[in-house]
This record gives C-alpha cells, structure tokens and sequence, in this order.
C-alpha cells in the first residue's frame, strides 16, 4: 500500500527542472572594422590589351559609337556579316544557273537565235533532266512506260556525239557535260510532240509530218548550238545529219 501511494506521488508530481547546463563555451566574433576599403579602378587596362575595357564604362564613349568603341565586338559583327555575305547563293551553289537555263531554251526555241559561246559550253543538267522527266511523263499518260528507253538512247547518244565532236572540233575543249547539256535541251521539241499526243493522236498523215518537224527542229537547234560552241563552221550539216538520226528515235518512240 506504501508502495502504491509513493507511484501515486511520483505521477501527480508535475514540477520540471528547465536548468540547461553550462557547457562554458564562449563565441569569439572577429572584428573587420579595420581593413582598408580600396575604391575600384574601372579605368585600369589590365595587360595593356586592345580589348576597349575602359571604352565601356567611359559615358562619352557612346556619343560617336552606339556600340561604346568595343573593338572585340565590331570585329566578331564584321567578320560575321562578312562571312555571310561572301556565300553564293543556293542555286549557284548546286550548279543551277536560271539564266543560263532561259538562254539555252530560247535557243533552242528560236534555231535562229544567237547565243554566247560562254554559255553553251556551261555544264548545266538541270534543262537536260527536266525535259527528259517532262517526256517520259508525257508517254506515260499515253500508255507507255519509257523511261529506261529514253535514258538508255540519250546515254549512248551522249557517247557517240562525244566522239564525234571530238574528232571533228579544231579545239579540243569539248566536255561530256557540255555534250549532254546541248543534247538534253535541244529535246524540247519532242517533250511538245509527246503533249500533243496526249491530246489526239500523231499516227496518221498529219502526225508523220508534225513529227517530221520536230526532228528537223531539234537537229537544226542542236547543230546550231555545236557549231557556236566549238567554233566549227562550215560544219553545221555534217553534225545536223546525225541528230536527226538520234532524234529520230525518240520521234518513233514518242509515235508507236
């Protein structure tokens, strides 16, 4: 029973001791009040460098430059813009030249037509290649797939033409791109037969004599441009014979 009332005390006792102990330990603050205050210098080139640092916080700087005479940044400026403005442009950059493509098409277009020398012996492929999808398009709404026989004929025409230039041109300056250039434009004339034959049909009478015309015309526009750009005169006819006999083909093909 004793035992029971001395819990009974010790639970009832609500007295807490808050004493914290003393560890006796101290703060020890440092004092700066005596270091030196030093003002800065913004007008201190540091390593006597071309970098225009004083320029920048000079006010008077930006009365005659906006850009505060800083001589790292005009120069990153001119170089980049004269980086820029140095670039070709994109189609002279792939080798496309629209004006040379006008030229060479009123060419072939007007056979009578004088054009530059220049110009004719410019590799260019993107006419060539135009013409030669416009054609094959032209004979596939016909009903004719052709395109392997349009760009196996032109490739040995090409060859041959090749040859034949180069043993015929008193200057052997003759290219194969220059060749297939001429070839491939003065295809003109049959890209407008094969859309004529998209719309009625050339077997007959009147289509023989049409086709007939174009192959006259492109042979006539394709020697004409050969002997401009090699300087072969007096030689028209001998070139014109075989390309009325290679635009023949593409004529028979573009028929039947």
């Amino acid at each position: 029973m004793a035992a029971s009332n001395e819990f009974y005390a010790q639970r009832t006792d609500k007295s807490y001791n808050f004493d914290m102990t003393d560890f006796d330990q101290t703060l020890n603050f440092q004092s700066f009040d005596n270091q030196p205050t030093v003002p800065p210098n913004y007008d201190y080139n540091y390593g006597n460098t071309n970098t225009g640092l004083s320029s920048f916080y000079d006010p008077n700087a930006y009365n005659n430059n906006p850009y505060g005479q800083n001589d790292v940044y005009q120069a990153t400026n001119v170089g980049a813009g004269n980086e820029f403005d140095d670039e070709p442009p994109l189609l002279e950059e792939l080798g496309i030249n629209p004006s040379h493509i006008f030229q060479k098409t009123l060419a072939v277009l007007n056979p009578m037509r004088g054009a530059d020398q220049q110009i004719l012996q410019d590799t260019d492929m993107a006419g060539p290649l135009v013409f030669c999808l416009a054609l094959g398009s032209f004979l596939l709404l016909s009903g004719k797939v052709t395109f392997s026989y349009i760009y196996g004929i032109g490739v040995m025409g090409c060859i041959a033409f090749y040859c034949l230039l180069t043993l015929m041109a008193p200057q052997s300056n003759v290219t194969f791109g220059a060749v297939v250039s001429v070839l491939g434009y003065c295809l003109l004339p049959m890209v407008v037969l094969s859309g004529i034959n998209v719309l009625v049909t050339i077997q007959g009478t009147i289509g023989l004599i049409i086709a007939g015309i174009c192959i006259l015309w492109c042979s006539l526009s394709a020697s004409k441009l050969f002997v401009t750009a090699y300087s072969m005169d007096h030689q028209q006819v001998l070139i014109a014979y075989p390309c009325a006999l290679l635009y023949g083909v593409f004529a028979l093909i573009t028929i039947f």
